[in-house]
């Protein structure tokens, strides 16, 4: 496994695990990002991503995009 953020722009990822405190992974779940759901990194600059998850698209800060393993 390893951090959402080491994923290539463009290839689409299933996610494996969430990390973190149980509101964090509660507003991550909010957002569509649940274990076994596949998404794709769309851009990545200076460390914050856009990432398409279902039909949308969310930007996630370092820090986030780093408790979603893959």
């Amino acid at each position: 496994m390893m951090p959402l953020t080491m994923a290539a722009p463009g290839e689409p990822v299933t996610i494996r695990r969430i990390t973190g405190k149980d509101d964090v992974r509660q507003r991550l779940a909010e957002l569509g990002f649940v274990v076994d759901t596949e998404v794709t990194v769309v851009s990545a600059l200076s460390g914050s991503l856009i990432v398409q998850v279902k039909d949308s698209r969310v930007a996630l800060d370092k820090s986030m995009a780093n408790r979603i393993m893959i």
